[in-house]
């Protein structure tokens, strides 16, 4: 049971229908997250925002969403877990990418070292040392792809956290628990 409730379409007045209204139109469905974050407006409209910049930048769309399974993974969130395998697999990802990007794990050396950067960024709370900024950059990051992997660590640690505190209801297609994947 939510502690925070998500919003229906009839309860959403004002900016929360408007929100709701573009998320429909935009993917069919306005997820429980969203509606939840519909009880303050103003924090549904930044994460949105905050979501279409971080778009605008030159990680790709499998790549964000490999950052989002691991940030989701190492802070316990099966909600975003749920929604970015899902959105994952709509974005070119397997069921065994998903499984792997949870677990820090990349096919290719450029999203490798996104998942180790995202790693010691978690770790270190931020405090990356010159050594692991050396080896990011040296496994071809550039110094704008360690921000925008930075931006996306945090709008999905943000993300974690209110379905932590809200304990939002899954209403995607559930994960595994990564023993019996």
């Amino acid at each position: 049971m939510p502690r925070i409730a998500p919003l229906t379409d009839d309860q959403a007045t004002g900016q929360a229908a408007e929100l709701f209204s573009a998320i429909t139109s935009k993917v069919g469905k306005v997820p429980n997250l969203y509606r939840t974050l519909g009880q303050a407006p103003s924090v549904l409209a930044g994460l949105l925002q905050l979501g279409e910049v971080l778009d605008g930048g030159s990680l790709s769309a499998p790549v964000k969403e490999q950052i989002a399974l691991r940030v989701g993974n190492r802070n316990g969130c099966d909600y975003c877990q749920s929604a970015h395998t899902a959105i994952g697999k709509m974005v070119g990802l397997s069921e065994e990418q998903t499984i792997a990007a949870r677990q820090g794990q990349a096919n290719d050396d450029k999203a490798q070292a996104v998942l180790h950067l995202v790693d010691a960024i978690l770790e270190r709370e931020g405090f990356v040392t010159d050594d692991q900024l050396d080896i990011a950059r040296e496994s071809g990051l550039t110094d704008a792809e360690v921000l925008e992997v930075t931006g996306q660590v945090i709008k999905n640690f943000f993300t974690n956290f209110v379905n932590h505190i809200a304990q939002t209801q899954v209403d995607f297609p559930a994960i595994k628990e990564l023993q019996e994947a």
